[in-house]
């Protein structure tokens, strides 16, 4: 049952039982919407596009990829689609669904659908976002230098980094 409400978070308690005779009570977060992309865009140079974009959960500016929450009625390929087209301005001819990660199995419900975006085109829609972002262009090869840096820190971000990193070697 829901127990608290907020304008972006639903929080539901759950009484659960096990096999073994243990009871406990969880808490959960709810997602509210259709559901999240990320993308790793990547160009024909094998760059990987980034932004640097303020997280309100830090306190502080990361560097992460682009990602978004999908839209009612929207597929994941067009969420995906319109966020790369709002946060980096390109679209990609090419999107491949990597995987979809969970974000915090023990208290959140909701995950995030991973997809890798190639032959990347000039296109441009305006976000939501209350600022510019800065795109960062990072070659792909060189991930362990990129997160080693002190504003990566998206563990979903750099898990999806490495992912890419591993499809592209198996492709070529």
């Amino acid at each position: 049952h829901v127990v608290a409400q907020s304008r972006l978070f639903t929080v539901e308690s759950m009484e659960l039982k096990f096999s073994n005779g243990v009871e406990r009570t969880y808490e959960r977060l709810v997602p509210g919407g259709a559901g999240a992309v990320m993308m790793v865009p990547i160009n024909e140079k094998g760059e990987v596009l980034l932004i640097r974009e303020y997280g309100a959960g830090i306190e502080d500016y990361t560097l992460t990829l682009p990602k978004g929450a999908m839209d009612l009625g929207e597929t994941m390929e067009q969420a995906a689609q319109r966020e790369l087209k709002e946060e980096i301005h390109f679209g990609a001819k090419q999107l491949h669904f990597l995987k979809k990660l969970s974000l915090s199995p023990s208290y959140m419900k909701s995950g995030i659908d991973v997809l890798v975006a190639l032959d990347l085109y000039e296109a441009s829609l305006e976000g939501d976002e209350p600022e510019p972002l800065e795109v960062i262009l990072w070659p792909l090869d060189d991930i362990d230098t990129l997160v080693q840096r002190a504003d990566v820190t998206e563990g979903r971000a750099i898990a999806a980094l490495y992912m890419a990193k591993s499809w592209l070697a198996a492709r070529n």
